[in-house]
């Protein structure tokens, strides 16, 4: 995933949809997990006519279906209150492709679901939508390729924008299953985005209610449907060859009873495989926050336990000394002569004795100088005696100070 797609979702979440981080995260984790989707900003017009700029997720699906691999087209397009609404999902064939409507996909492109239907903004999101996608598609795909009799359709609002150089197919996409009686060659593309498509109401916010297909506690009609009339001919059905007399024979019945059967367990399946996909989602990302809490409480217990052993040396260290102070208090107030101010503070090397008695020879004079200015502001001596003095004093201090600088520098000391 380029971090131009983190970008472009960035952006178009920042100031248009309500749930910022929620859905943010939610794009990131299918454009993660799905490369063939790429998110884009585009306008969407509703079926009241008014538009609005929505992220849309425009791409390719992989899709297995008799044993090779399709890249099927869609159009995923995000309520700007997403996850609280379900997404709008469109099949969006290319130039040299035709729409095969079934119960999941209608003329439009538009696709309807029992998961998307049944949409729980808590447990539902956009990889567990596109895995049901996936495993609806490879029973039925939703495209086939145009037969070679068929003309070229003219007035399609949208190109493609899908790249036409890929290996693979003059669209660059994998070749589809043919199937030239249906539906007719003269079929033009539906307007896109479809009108079909329900949009908000004018002047309330909230997101389009379009009338689902499915409804809870219906079952799916049997697919595929027995005929009262059978041709002479002979017909496959369920893997069943049979010769067709005209009437409803056991076989077919039991042909319509296993399709029944197996395509409401399909669909169950596909339910509990969507609710349990999105729910392993949810505690996956669960698991990632809370990994991430673990890494910064235990880089906040690493960082207290180093503070706690610096304090532990520092109070040793505190401790250490006041033990000193106390030993050299015990000694002083123990002795009976009397301390030398002198001999309390000694030197180790002549340098060092040097610079001391430098540095307390010009901390005198100063004293000196002070004590100079005094005498003459309460005229205890003349003008001509305090210069006298002060020049004689200003010229030593010059030297002692130029003395503590040699100092220093031999010494490698700081000032």
């Amino acid at each position: 995933m380029s971090p131009q797609h983190e970008q472009v979702v960035s952006q178009a979440v920042a100031n248009r949809y309500q749930n910022v981080d929620k859905t943010k995260r939610d794009v990131m984790t299918a454009l993660h997990n799905y490369r063939g989707l790429s998110p884009k900003l585009d306008k969407f017009v509703f079926r009241s006519g008014t538009s609005r700029y929505l992220l849309c997720l425009e791409g390719t699906i992989p899709v297995t279906y008799k044993g090779a691999v399709y890249n099927i087209p869609v159009c995923i397009w995000l309520l700007d209150n997403h996850p609280l609404s379900s997404p709008m999902v469109y099949v969006k064939p290319t130039p040299d492709m035709l729409i095969k409507a079934s119960r999941h996909v209608d003329q439009n492109g538009k696709v309807y679901l029992p998961y998307l239907h049944e949409w729980n903004p808590s447990s539902s999101d956009l990889p567990g939508l596109i895995q049901i996608m996936i495993m609806t598609f490879s029973e039925m795909p939703p495209v086939y390729s145009k037969p070679k009799t068929a003309q070229p359709t003219t007035g399609a609002p949208y190109p493609s924008p899908y790249p036409s150089g890929t290996p693979g197919s003059a669209t660059g996409y994998p070749p589809y299953p043919t199937q030239p009686g249906y539906p007719p060659s003269n079929t033009p593309y539906p307007v896109y985005p479809p009108t079909s498509s329900a949009g908000y109401p004018p002047g309330q916010p909230g997101p389009p209610s379009y009338p689902p297909p499915y409804t809870a506690g219906v079952s799916y009609p049997p697919y595929p449907s027995t005929t009262s009339n059978l041709t002479t001919q002979t017909t496959e059905t369920s893997g069943i060859t049979t010769a067709a007399t005209g009437t409803i024979t056991e076989e077919h019945i039991r042909a319509s009873l296993v399709s029944a059967v197996s395509d409401r367990v399909r669909a169950k399946l596909r339910d509990s495989y969507g609710g349990a996909q999105a729910e392993v989602s949810v505690l996956r990302q669960q698991q990632a926050d809370l990994n991430q809490g673990k890494i910064k409480v235990e880089g906040l217990i690493s960082k207290l336990e180093q503070e706690q052993a610096e304090l532990d040396k520092s109070v040793r260290i505190l401790r250490e000394r006041e033990a000193e102070i106390k030993a050299v208090l015990s000694r002083l107030s123990s002795a009976t002569e009397p301390l030398d101010v002198d001999e309390a503070v000694t030197t180790t090397a002549p340098l060092y004795k040097q610079l001391l008695n430098a540095y307390a020879e010009d901390q005198a004079t100063q004293d000196a100088i002070y004590y100079l200015g005094e005498a003459l502001r309460r005229d205890v001596i003349d003008l001509d005696t305090f210069l006298k003095h002060v020049r004689s004093l200003s010229r030593k201090q010059f030297q002692l100070r130029a003395t503590m600088i040699k100092c220093r520098a031999k010494g490698n000391m700081a000032g």
